[in-house]
């Protein structure tokens, strides 16, 4: 088994483990992402490694490739650490945020539980919550984008 096969297969038991919907996993070159959410084509592949590849504009002649994503919406509040992300400290409590909240620097924003250990997430900013990025039960890793603050 090759060291990717490796890797799938462990994303995949840890996403059976916890009840994941999407999961991504990734190194210096390579990454690893499953989302089980809507049904994809057949031949669509879930699994992607390295860079994607540009693909050009299907309204296009092909000598033009998509324009870049639009920038954010607010300032990001990243995850600093990998683990799987909880928003609310309890099932069927409330989130600890969502859209249009106000935030402050230093607010419980998420849980992220690593190793059996539930780490809370601050915010690093204040302001207003545009839009919660990170799902509950989502795992995440450092650098992950958890809300946007405006």
């Amino acid at each position: 088994m090759s060291e990717l096969d490796r890797r799938i297969d462990e994303l995949a038991a840890l996403m059976d483990e916890y009840g994941l919907e999407r999961a991504r996993w990734s190194g210096d070159e390579w990454s690893v992402e499953f989302d089980r959410g809507a049904p994809r084509p057949k031949g669509l592949a879930t699994a992607i490694l390295g860079e994607p590849t540009p693909t050009p504009d299907a309204e296009d002649d092909g000598d033009h490739y998509p324009a870049e994503p639009p920038e954010p919406l607010g300032t990001p509040v990243n995850s600093p650490t990998t683990g799987i992300y909880y928003s609310s400290p309890n099932p069927g409590s409330p989130p600890f945020v969502s859209e249009g909240d106000t935030v402050t620097a230093g607010q419980v924003i998420g849980l992220i539980e690593a190793m059996k250990v539930f780490n809370e997430i601050t915010s690093t900013v204040s302001g207003r919550v545009v839009k919660v990025v990170a799902t509950n039960g989502q795992l995440v890793n450092p650098g992950d984008p958890l809300i946007l603050v405006a």
